[in-house]
């Protein structure tokens, strides 16, 4: 019993760790937009790339996310490849939502001690009590049935 609560304890606490251990923007701008390679060779490729960046708002557009990572690439095909990219400038609330995960992980623990608790609860509420009646023979019950219906009429 005490290797498991053990075991609860350390992955509990490894829990923990991995949702505070994690660093992420609250802001960011991702863009969506085609391969490189659709406007360089003039295929109608449908591969399309995704390219996240923390900039300012104002900045959440091709000049500001993508032309600093693909513009050598694209060298002189700006105007044919920054208008078929979507941009859309994101914000989330990354704190709630790792209240939110650390509250379901601590439900489910407490979950699981109650669990353990029932269970070595259970054998204590359920002992076998000894009978108090004696088991009639199926001979001795017929007479007795026998008996019982003759006394009636």
């Amino acid at each position: 019993m005490n290797y498991r609560l053990t075991q609860l304890i350390l992955v509990a606490a490894f829990l923990c760790v991995l949702v505070t251990g994690q660093a992420y923007e609250d802001k960011r701008c991702k863009c969506v937009c085609p391969s490189p390679a659709a406007v360089l060779n003039g295929t109608g490729s449908t591969d399309r790339k995704l390219y996240i960046a923390n900039v300012p708002p104002n900045k959440c557009n091709c000049d500001g996310v993508i032309l600093p990572r693909v513009g050598d690439e694209i060298k002189g095909r700006e105007q044919e490849f920054c208008p078929r990219c979507d941009c859309k400038y994101e914000s989330r609330n990354t704190t709630v939502i790792k209240v939110v995960v650390i509250l379901v992980i601590w439900m489910v623990m407490l979950l699981l001690v109650y669990m353990g608790f029932l269970l070595c609860l259970d054998p204590l509420m359920h002992k076998r009590r000894p009978r108090s009646y004696q088991e009639v023979g199926t001979e001795e019950s017929r007479n007795l049935l026998l008996q019982g219906e003759e006394n009636e009429d």
